[in-house]
């Protein structure tokens, strides 16, 4: 359970501990007792200091009066001055500067006067020093937990927006990518397709009563097929590249690409958890291009010198983990290669996980089933 998921039980316990220490300090100093009085002020201060985040205004309003009427009665109601105190600091932080300074002012003006009545004081007393402190600090902390807060947030919103350019970024290409391909195979198989379709009906009309033209429209439908696959191939020959006439790779590569790493600097420690076994071949492809994709970040965008690399098989399928330090000055990249990544996980049936943990180590995270669940 975290505090951000429970501010109200965070409050609570806030409350009950500045509480409890300002009434153990008043049972155990001069006074040595607690009165009714002392009870009712601190449950009172719990109950608002527990409400300050869901109505920030409205109970910075009532410990104010809270305040101001019990002090005016009798002596120093410690709980609600530190429950003032806190309230105001929440105004600060969750409202304007404006509204902040007013609050700041009210706070001390109100306390202030209170005090010097009830308990007494001269109006120059040195001790009512501390109650402007007070008041300028909860304003002071409260406007740099504010604008701290501002800042986080502007953050955060440009990381978005460029996360959202680098995502648009890659469905243009990838939406370019479609529509090259698909000019490509329409005006490869377009035009024989459509001579194809007449040359059959032409045969099958003519089948009966003239079969030498039938069987010359045939003909000409085995060459439009035969030049439809040629050059279709041609159009995928191209789309796959020269090299990729070889079997599709697998973890059985693995060592080559070690090899190939450590030669150009990058020294990957390399675990296996689990006893390695013959994996589905799509599920193969896929777990070496995505060591692949992952290692060859780790060298371009890691600090340089080592990854580590382990592989778990289980029952259910293959776990993947790799993890390096980032650079001190790595520049980020687009990000089109971790779009690639999660492609191929979600291919078969993965889930996957790419990002910088707590120290700055960037981990992937990646599991694979052994079957692609249907659904």
């Amino acid at each position: 359970m975290s505090a951000r998921s429970h501010p109200q039980l965070v409050d609570a316990g806030l409350g009950l501990l500045v509480v409890t220490v300002i009434l153990l300090a008043h049972r155990f100093g001069p006074a040595h007792s607690l009165d009714a009085e002392d009870l009712v002020t601190g449950v009172l201060a719990v109950l608002l200091i527990t409400a300050r985040r869901r109505w920030v205004l409205p109970v910075f309003g009532l410990v104010t009066v809270a305040t101001a009427g019990f002090n005016l009665h009798a002596a120093l109601a410690g709980p609600l001055l530190a429950a003032s105190v806190i309230c105001t600091y929440t105004v600060a932080s969750r409202t304007t500067r404006t509204i902040a300074a007013v609050a700041g002012v009210i706070t001390v003006v109100t306390v202030y006067v209170a005090v010097v009545i009830g308990a007494g004081r001269s109006w120059s007393d040195p001790l009512n020093a501390t109650i402007v402190a007070w008041g300028v600090a909860a304003v002071a902390v409260g406007e740099a937990v504010r604008s701290r807060r501002g800042q986080m947030r502007v953050v955060e919103e440009r990381a978005r927006q460029a996360e959202h350019g680098r995502e648009e970024e890659a469905r243009r290409q990838v939406v370019e990518e479609r529509l090259r391909i698909a000019r490509d195979l329409h005006d490869v198989v377009a035009h024989h397709i459509a001579v194809i379709n007449v040359q059959v009906g032409v045969a099958v009309h003519l089948l009966r009563d003239q079969p030498d033209r039938a069987e010359e429209a045939l003909t000409h439908v085995r060459r439009s097929a035969r030049t439809v696959l040629s050059e279709l191939g041609s159009v995928l020959d191209v789309l796959r590249g020269p090299d990729d006439t070889a079997p599709p790779p697998g973890l059985s590569r693995l060592p080559q690409l070690l090899d190939s790493l450590a030669a150009a600097g990058l020294q990957v420690d390399y675990q296996t958890d689990g006893e390695p076994r013959s994996l589905p071949s799509a599920v193969d492809l896929a777990a070496y291009r995505i060591v692949q994709e992952a290692l060859t970040n780790a060298h371009k965008h890691g600090d340089g010198g080592a990854a580590r690399l382990l592989l778990a098989y289980t029952s259910g399928g293959l776990g993947i983990r790799v993890l390096n330090l980032p650079g001190a000055g790595a520049v980020s990249g687009t990000g089109h290669g971790l779009i690639g990544l999660r492609e191929r996980v979600n291919s078969v049936g993965g889930t996957v996980r790419a990002g910088p943990d707590d120290d700055g180590t960037f981990t992937v995270d990646a599991h694979l089933p052994l079957v692609k669940d249907p659904a």
